[in-house]
C-alpha cells in the first residue's frame, strides 16, 4: 500500500506553522481470520505495537448444540508494520471466558475469568506473556474470587491503574443489591494483591446513582465520582423516568472510610460533566462543566478547582463563562448542499428524519461536554480537551409470518446505537489555577451502528445510555478525535468532510460528517502556551482504509492506529498505520 503524503492547506488568514511535522506510514492491507469482528491497539512499546483480534471460540460441545465464547488473538506488528507472530490462546483458555490484554510497564498480561453457577462466584485469572513470541510464561493463577449473593444478581469489574500507574487496580462491584457497594483490590507488577480489599459503600439506592470514575491517589486514598439521578413524571401518563440531578465526589481514607464530600453546587453552579486527575502525586485537579439552574440543559462556564489530597479541601477556585452561541447548534437535516445527503435514497432520509424526531422528543435527553484529555505542559500547566457528545439507542423491529402453533417466525429487530461527536474545547489551566486561554473548534461528527438479529415483537422503541465507569467505551470507531503531545504543542487527528478544511474558531457553521470512507483525516496544532491553532489536511480516507484516530495507541512521539473499510461485496479492507511527529 502505498504512503500517504501531507497536502498543505490555507488555514483562513493564519499563516502559523506547524512546530511538528506529523508524517504517516501504513503498513501493507491486514488479513483478519474468518469469524473476527474488530481489530484494535492495546499496546506499543521500543520494539513494535501489540493489537487485539477479537473473534468467537468454541466453548463447548453438546450432541444437539455446541456454545461459543468471546475470545481474541494476541497480533504483534514490528516498527516497519509487519507481523511478528499471531496467537490466539484457545487452547490455554479453554473452559475460562477472555476479559482482557492488559499492559503494565514492560509486561502485558492475559485476563480471563470463570463463571461458577453452583457456587454463583466468579473467578478472575491472569497470566503474564512473553512479548518476544507471544507465549504465555505460566500457568493462569486466580487473582480474585467475586461472589453473587442473589442467582439475580450481575458482576461488574475493571482491571486498571492507580493515579500514577505504578499499580495495578481491579474495582469490582455486584449489580442488583438495592445499595452499592464497590470492592478496591490493589496489586504488584507481578499481580500479586496487596493488603486486603478496599470496601465502598453509600446510601445511594443502586438504580439512582452511577459510578463514573474511581482514583486509587498515591497516598492510597480513594476518590470516587458518582453520577446521582431522581425519578421524574414524564409526558405519558404514569410514565417516569431517571434524570440526572448532580454529581457526587467523596473521598475515602485507605480503609474505606468517607473522609470528605466535595461540594458540587460551587456559588450557585451545578456541575454537569466532571474530570478529576492528580497532578503527579501532588494535589488534585477538577474540572468541570457547570450550568447556571438546577435543571440547565447548556453549558454555562468551566470551573477548575485544586483539592488537597490529603483531606479534600479545596485549595483554589477558578472559573471562566462560556457564552452558548459559541457551541455549534444541531444542525438538524439542514444541510441541502450536503454530499451526504445527496447519497441518501428516499428510505434512509425518511428513517433518519423519525431517529431526530423521536429523540428530541425523548424524555431525560441532555447535551454534555466530556472530558477527552488532560496534558501537563511544561510550564506546570494543564491542557484540557473536551468534546460536545451525547449517544442513544434506537431498537425496531419488523413482524414475521404466522407458524406453527400460532407462533410467529421470520421477524427481525434492529438495534442502532447513535454517536454524535461535536465541538472540541480546548483550555489551558495555568500554574496558578487560572484559565489562561479557552478555544472551540466547530466539528458535527455522527456515527450510527445497527445489529440484526431475530425478534417476535412488533414496534419501535427508544433508550438512553450514559457510559459508565465499567463500560470499555471501544465506540465509536470513526468518530470523535485522538490527540499526542510533543513539548509545547498538542497534535490533535480527526476525521471531518473536506468541507471544513476552512473551519477553525467558534461561531463557524461547520458540515456534518457521518460517511466516514468519503472524509479527510486532519491534523490541528494546538500551541499549549498561546493556544493557537493551526488545521491542516493530513489524508484522504478515500485512498486508505478509514483511520479510527479516537482508538489510536500513543508512545513517546508516535501514534498507532487502525484503518478499516467495510465492503458490501469484497473483504474488508483493513491496515495499521503509525503517525510520527518529527
Amino acid at each position: 500500500m502505498k504512503h500517504c503524503s501531507f497536502l498543505l492547506a490555507c488555514i483562513g488568514l493564519s499563516i502559523t506553522c506547524f512546530a511538528q511535522k506529523p508524517t504517516i506510514k501504513w503498513g501493507e492491507e491486514f488479513k483478519l481470520r474468518k469469524g473476527s469482528s474488530d481489530l484494535e491497539v492495546i499496546s506499543v512499546d521500543k520494539t513494535g505495537a501489540y493489537l487485539q483480534e477479537s473473534h468467537q471460540a468454541l466453548k463447548g460441545y453438546f450432541v444437539v448444540a455446541a456454545t461459543t465464547r468471546e475470545s481474541a488473538s494476541l497480533i504483534k506488528v514490528d516498527k516497519n508494520l509487519n507481523e511478528v507472530f499471531r496467537n490466539d490462546f484457545n487452547k490455554e483458555l479453554r473452559g475460562k471466558e477472555f476479559v482482557q490484554f492488559f499492559p503494565f510497564g514492560d509486561k502485558l498480561f492475559l485476563i480471563s475469568s470463570d463463571y461458577s453457577r453452583r457456587d454463583r462466584t466468579e473467578a478472575i485469572y491472569a497470566s503474564a506473556v512473553n512479548k518476544g513470541t507471544g507465549e504465555l510464561t505460566g500457568e493462569f493463577k486466580e487473582v480474585a474470587l467475586l461472589q453473587k449473593e442473589e442467582k439475580a444478581d450481575d458482576i461488574d469489574f475493571k482491571i486498571t491503574y492507580n493515579a500514577d500507574s505504578t499499580r495495578i487496580i481491579l474495582v469490582s462491584s455486584i449489580k442488583g443489591k438495592e445499595r452499592n457497594e464497590y470492592k478496591v483490590q490493589e496489586f504488584d507488577k507481578n499481580f500479586r494483591a496487596i493488603g486486603k480489599p478496599v470496601v465502598l459503600t453509600n446510601e445511594f439506592e443502586a438504580k439512582k446513582y452511577q459510578l463514573q470514575d474511581l482514583l486509587y491517589l498515591s497516598n492510597n486514598k480513594i476518590l470516587l465520582v458518582g453520577r446521582v439521578y431522581e425519578y421524574e413524571e414524564g409526558k405519558k401518563k404514569k410514565a417516569k423516568f431517571l434524570d440526572f440531578t448532580n454529581y457526587n465526589i467523596r473521598l475515602y481514607d485507605e480503609k474505606g472510610n468517607q473522609q470528605t464530600e466535595i461540594n458540587t453546587a460551587v456559588n450557585g453552579k451545578w456541575l454537569n460533566s466532571t474530570k478529576v486527575v492528580q497532578e503527579k502525586n501532588k494535589d488534585l485537579v477538577l474540572a468541570a462543566f457547570y450550568s447556571n439552574s438546577k435543571k440547565g440543559k447548556t453549558i454555562d462556564g468551566l470551573l477548575v478547582q485544586r483539592i488537597n489530597i490529603n483531606d479534600g479541601t479545596i485549595i483554589s477556585t477558578s472559573d471562566k463563562a462560556i457564552n452558548n452561541s459559541l457551541l455549534t447548534a444541531d444542525n438538524g437535516d439542514d444541510d441541502k448542499d450536503d454530499d451526504d445527503d445527496k447519497d441518501e435514497d428516499k428510505e434512509e432520509r425518511k428513517e433518519r428524519e423519525r431517529l431526530n424526531k423521536l429523540k428530541d422528543e425523548g424524555e431525560g435527553f441532555s447535551k454534555y461536554m466530556q472530558f477527552r484529555n488532560i496534558f501537563y505542559t511544561p510550564d506546570n500547566g494543564l491542557v484540557i480537551l473536551a468534546e460536545q457528545y451525547h449517544q442513544y439507542v434506537t431498537v425496531s423491529s419488523t413482524a414475521g409470518t404466522p407458524g406453527a402453533a400460532g407462533m410467529m417466525t421470520g421477524g427481525s429487530s434492529t438495534t442502532t446505537y447513535h454517536y454524535l461527536s461535536g465541538d472540541l474545547l480546548m483550555c489551558k489551566i495555568n500554574a496558578t489555577g487560572d484559565i489562561g486561554w479557552l478555544e472551540i473548534l466547530p466539528k458535527d461528527q455522527r456515527e450510527t451502528i445497527s445489529i440484526t438479529g431475530p425478534s417476535y415483537s412488533m414496534g419501535f422503541g427508544l433508550s438512553y445510555s450514559y457510559t459508565g465507569y465499567f463500560d470499555l467505551g471501544g465506540r465509536p470507531f470513526y468518530s470523535g478525535f485522538g490527540a499526542m503531545q510533543s513539548d509545547d504543542n498538542i497534535q490533535v487527528i480527526f476525521n471531518d468532510s473536506p468541507k471544513n478544511t476552512g473551519v477553525t474558531q467558534a461561531g463557524q457553521k461547520a458540515k456534518k460528517i457521518y460517511r466516514y470512507a468519503k472524509s479527510d483525516c486532519y491534523v490541528l496544532n494546538i500551541d499549549a502556551i498561546s493556544g493557537k491553532l493551526a488545521r491542516k489536511q493530513f489524508f484522504s480516507n478515500t485512498e486508505v482504509p478509514t483511520a479510527m484516530p479516537r482508538l489510536g495507541s500513543i508512545i513517546n512521539n508516535e501514534m498507532y492506529l487502525i484503518g478499516k473499510t467495510d465492503r458490501t461485496f469484497g473483504k474488508t479492507k483493513l491496515a495499521i498505520g503509525k503517525i510520527t511527529l518529527k
